[in-house]
């Protein structure tokens, strides 16, 4: 027969060395005489089940640390659970069609009780173990004190008494773990509610503690939200180590068109460097959009905001981008609208060039613009003569009626092209 729990097979008290069948599952040898014994015996203890009560409970406390705890902290409660428990048990040796389901609800019970505490579930099935020597012993003294020659009797029973024991064993556990799984579902649901508010900013001030603790984050702190979206499934481990370097402190939460991690930072640490133009993007396919720095939980769901901010001016190839270094771009995409007209205001004379005519101009001058205004190192990237550079710039101011040379018009060119390359509707 399979111990429940191996670790503590030795009772260390003393009690009566316990006889087990061989093999499991095979009837035990009960005639009349044996029967009439365990019968006996099982009526007084019925009639002594107080003191036999108390005396698992001492058991408990001295051998099972958890159950000491329990004891200590509501010993009434805990003495009520071993009284039902053995009164339950010792009523099934009497009537075990009779006493079967109470005894099995009763047991159920408590392991499902027993989970919601938090007991550990080892502790829980060295209780029943427990129990049931105890139970064992107790009818091997009764026996022994009223009729010393039926003692040879009670060994045609001990199989059934310890396969109730392993019966028990095995309901206990199953509750245990059915009630911790659905405990762990509730607070799996409980935190992805509360993380939804967060970033959603519709969270309640009065949750902000609950939430802390079910996302396991501090409520006052400095955090940024990371938005994936693309590439492989986004909750698969190289998205999310992509996205968020391994040993940060994040919180991940599933939504409906990306994922967000809510990042706790330290001296901006914890943050995935920004994807570099031209190179392939960690995962291919794979957005990332890092917001800007907020201060306290209560801020999350203004950091998402800037997230998705970031994860709009996100390359549809993949890549990752920090929104603080891509503040013009982040105005563009703010306000679309706006940023359409300036662009059509700024390009509108290029835009309607041959297809092939408007690219090469705006390539140009996108480039010199990246190349700080040197004609030379836009030449070399474009693969022409600084002269070819400067010669197209002169016809886009001539298009325009913008002067490369004036400042104001400079920032309309960068912005009007940004508004171009990240609106791409």
């Amino acid at each position: 027969m399979q111990h429940a729990v191996r670790s503590r097979a030795a009772i260390r008290t003393g009690l009566t060395p316990v006889p087990r069948p061989r093999t499991p599952g095979v009837t035990s040898l009960i005639d009349a005489d044996a029967l009439r014994v365990l019968h006996r015996a099982a009526r007084a203890l019925l009639d002594d089940l107080p003191d036999l009560t108390d005396r698992l409970t001492a058991l408990l406390r001295e051998q099972e640390p958890a159950y000491r705890a329990a004891l200590a902290k509501d010993p009434a409660a805990t003495w009520q659970e071993a009284h039902r428990s053995l009164r339950h048990s010792v009523a099934s040796l009497l009537d075990p069609r009779g006493a079967r389901d109470a005894a099995r609800r009763c047991s159920w019970r408590i392991g499902a009780v027993r989970a919601e505490q938090g007991l550990p579930l080892d502790a829980l099935l060295h209780a029943f173990r427990l129990g049931g020597s105890l139970v064992w012993q107790r009818l091997v003294e009764e026996t022994s004190r009223a009729a010393p020659e039926d003692v040879r009797l009670l060994v045609h029973v001990a199989a059934d008494v310890w396969n109730f024991v392993d019966e028990h064993c095995t309901l206990v556990a199953d509750a245990y773990r059915q009630t911790e799984w659905q405990i762990g579902r509730l607070r799996e649901n409980r935190a992805r509610l509360l993380a939804a508010g967060l970033l959603d900013g519709t969270g309640r001030i009065a949750d902000l503690p609950e939430a802390a603790r079910a996302l396991g984050l501090p409520e006052q702190g400095r955090y940024v939200v990371v938005a994936v979206t693309g590439g492989p499934p986004v909750r698969s481990a190289a998205a999310r180590a992509a996205a968020v370097p391994p040993g940060s402190h994040v919180h991940w939460h599933a939504g409906a068109e990306a994922d967000y991690g809510i990042v706790l930072v330290v001296d901006g640490e914890g943050l995935p460097e920004p994807h570099e133009p031209g190179t392939a993007p960690p995962v291919p396919g794979l957005r990332i959009g890092v917001g800007s720095p907020v201060d306290g939980l209560a801020a999350v769901g203004e950091a998402r905001r800037l997230a998705d901010t970031a994860l709009a001016i996100c390359p549809a190839a993949g890549g990752t981008v920090r929104l603080a270094d891509q503040l013009p771009a982040a105005l563009v995409v703010s306000s679309p609208e706006l940023g359409r007209a300036l662009a059509e205001k700024v390009l509108g004379p290029l835009l309607r060039l041959e297809p092939a005519d408007r690219e090469v101009l705006l390539d140009t001058l996108t480039t010199w613009l990246d190349c700080d205004g040197s004609a030379q190192r836009a030449g070399e990237r474009l693969y022409c003569h600084r002269n070819t550079v400067l010669n197209r710039l002169r016809r886009c101011e001539q298009l325009t009626g913008r002067s490369l040379a004036r400042p104001a018009d400079v920032v309309e060119f960068s912005l009007a092209l940004t508004a171009r390359r990240v609106l791409h509707d």
